[in-house]
């Protein structure tokens, strides 16, 4: 099941799906560690002696965000119940804190008393085992807890009673503000176990409107707590929901006095404010883009944020269902996904935001100068299935472009911003020891790579997308070398790249097919060409072996085009020609493959590349279009999408994605300018 909304701070990532359940909480680490693991902690209503869980069928759900911000907007209708709910969820711009607002609108012509009451369910440390739940009374609220992890949660609603008290015109007359509203405090609560014997949780509790009140619970446990209003006719009431995350009980109890002390709503206001202000710090030009285009380029940088770690891991995808297809997750940093994913937003005008990323691929630089398979979080190496045996022969666990690819994107990174002193920091630690792997490892008989995984992490050979990463990767340490007086180093980057395109030209390009191939293999001891159809072939000229205008691109990428599309009334593009992964069509005439969001803007931008005329724009605009009528209701791009349904498979939100998107969006409008200024032949 796809995440619908994603809020955080690069410390704190809250996922909730499309009933607005907390499905995942990951701290301290953006990915690590999930302390709910996909598990539903529910949000549900009682009045007028019913009771209905938002996941009821009875409810009308619209999912979604408010404008340019990391809040939510969930709208949600029960017509038996004669209430709507208006929920706005946020994660602090700064601290470990969760908020939720409820406005319910009562539609009937009585007073009504309603109950809300929100469900904990958490595995803290992603364990069920020895967690404990617990009612604190000094503060009224309830908190969870295991060994350095603790979790404290509150509710309440605005009190009716009017602000007219000695100790508000005091605050008022210190602050120059109105005091916050008036709060009442939980209700009820309760703690008990869970997913034990016959015990379901303490969920079950809540549906006849009223709690037990149990202290205190052990072991594989849950929590809820509860809030009342009462609402007079054809009126609303607000009700709020927070916890907090430390590492200590008095950590969450500050902060949780923090929040009462502040308002949650109007923290939950300054939250709005925070991020509108971060997403259009750099707004360009969109020239002639919808409306709805410019909306998902911003919201795109949004979600790219929440997925990007404040140590500085851009972290692929945190969609903890996917567990259920292959035991694991995609809650890791991968070099390649983690590049891409900032070139695009160092385009986009977000140099700071990925600073910490280079300094964490310089920390996880292994002593020979190449970067691991993946990693997790907090930076130590991720599971892998990369063998270190292959054939019977040792080898490196590696896909190369990774290494290579982070200096591209730093390059590219100085190339746009003129900020010397990061490269000029990292250039003995990073650029020289990664370019001096990229030189070594290489099979001097074909000037090429050695073998290493592609960069879908599935075949062991030499790539086209690999070797002209390694060309962009010497290129730019050639640059690098060059700008900082180094030039021995410079001129042995740039002839190793140069030996590297020669290679690819010579041993890559299949003239009878006029099309680059796939890759390299070893059969019967020599070296044959793969064939296969394959989208990441752009590489070819993405990372400047050759320009996009040259007529073996042009050739390449025209034959790609035909072979991947996906010739049903979803459209896209697959990422190769008999793609396994999530597959839902045999017939590959029909479908290749499944679509994949990046792979077809790759195309979108190459045509943007090779545009001589407006008219020619059209295409990629379309793409672009494309790409956001296939987001879910809230904006999320998945990973890729059913040929026949357009339904979202495998992860939501893809962080490479919403990064591609944006890159294209650039793309295109700085090519689109180009193109209207110039005056016509």
């Amino acid at each position: 099941m796809p995440r619908y909304l994603v809020v955080g701070n690069g410390k704190m990532l809250v996922n909730l799906d499309q009933h607005a359940y907390i499905r995942d909480i990951y701290y301290p680490y953006v990915g690590q560690l999930n302390h709910v693991g996909g598990h539903k902690c529910r949000l549900g209503v009682w009045v007028d002696h019913q009771f209905s869980w938002l996941d009821d069928p009875e409810w009308s759900i619209s999912i979604g965000y408010r404008d340019e911000s990391l809040v939510t907007k969930v709208e949600a209708h029960h017509p038996a119940l004669q209430l709507s709910l208006t929920i706005e969820d946020a994660v602090h711009q700064r601290d470990p804190i969760f908020l939720r607002k409820v406005r319910i609108k009562n539609h009937t012509s009585i007073e009504r008393e309603v109950r809300l009451f929100f469900h904990q369910d958490l595995v803290i440390n992603e364990t069920e085992v020895g967690d404990t739940a617990a009612y604190y009374p000094d503060q009224r609220t309830v908190f969870h807890y295991k060994k350095d992890h603790y979790f404290m949660f509150n509710a309440c609603a605005e009190s009716a009673a009017k602000q007219n008290s000695q100790n508000d015109r005091n605050f008022e007359h210190a602050t120059g503000r109105e005091p916050p509203p008036a709060l009442d405090s939980i209700y009820e609560f309760t703690t008990g176990i869970k997913r034990f014997h016959q015990a379901e949780g303490t969920w079950r509790d809540a549906e006849d409107g009223k709690l037990m009140g149990n202290a205190i619970a052990q072991g594989s446990v849950d929590s809820t707590i509860s809030s009342r209003s009462f609402i007079s006719p054809n009126s609303s009431s607000n009700h709020f929901y927070w916890f907090a995350a430390g590492a200590h009980l008095d950590d969450v109890k500050k902060l949780n006095q923090y929040v009462r002390e502040s308002g949650p709503g109007r923290l939950i206001d300054r939250v709005n404010t925070y991020w509108r202000r971060w997403v259009n710090k750099n707004n360009p030009d969109f020239a002639n883009l919808d409306e709805s285009l410019i909306q998902s380029y911003k919201q795109s940088l949004l979600i790219v944020r929440t997925q990007t770690d404040a140590e500085g891991a851009i972290i692929a995808a945190n969609d903890t269902d996917i567990m259920q297809f292959n035991r694991d997750h995609y809650s890791y940093m991968w070099p390649r996904d983690g590049a891409l994913v900032a070139k695009a937003m160092s385009s986009a005008g977000y140099h700071g935001m990925i600073e910490p990323f280079f300094r964490f691929c310089t920390r996880a630089l292994s002593s020979e100068g190449y970067l691991y398979h993946k990693y997790n979080p907090d930076g130590t190496v991720g599971s892998s299935w990369h063998p270190y045996v292959h054939d019977g022969r040792s080898q490196l666990p590696i896909q190369e472009d990774e290494t290579a690819l982070v200096l591209h994107a730093l390059w590219h990174d100085y190339s746009v911003h003129g900020d010397i002193e990061r490269p000029q920091s990292l250039y003995q630690s990073l650029i020289r020891q990664a370019a001096g792997f990229l030189l070594r490892y290489t099979e001097a008989q074909l000037n090429l790579p050695q073998p290493s995984y592609d960069l879908w992490e599935e075949r062991y050979g030499i790539f086209t997308f690999t070797a002209s990463a390694v060309y962009g990767g010497l290129t730019a340490a050639s640059q690098f070398a060059q700008l900082f007086g180094d030039d021995e180093r410079a001129e042995r980057y740039f002839e190793g790249a140069e030996r590297i395109k020669n290679g690819i030209l010579t041993h890559l390009w299949n003239e009878e097919e006029q099309c680059f191939a796939r890759g390299l293999y070893r059969k019967d001891g020599r070296w044959v060409q793969d064939m296969t159809p394959e989208s990441s072939i752009f590489g070819i000229y993405e990372f400047g072996v050759l320009p996009p205008e040259d007529s073996k691109v042009r050739s390449t990428m025209s034959k790609l085009r035909n072979r991947l599309t996906i010739r049903t009334s979803v459209g896209g593009i697959a990422r190769y020609r008999q793609d396994y992964y999530f597959q839902r069509c045999s017939d590959m005439n029909i479908a290749p493959g499944n679509p994949w969001i990046i792979c077809t803007l790759w195309f979108a931008a190459y045509e943007i590349a090779i545009a001589e005329n407006l008219a020619e724009l059209q295409q990629p605009l379309e793409t672009l279009r494309w790409t956001v009528r296939h987001a879910l209701p809230s904006g999320m791009l998945p990973e890729q999408l059913d040929p026949f349904s357009g339904a979202p498979l495998s992860v939501a939100p893809l962080t490479w994605s919403h990064a591609t998107y944006v890159d294209t969006v650039l793309k295109y409008v700085k090519r689109y300018k180009e193109l209207d200024s110039t005056p016509p032949m």
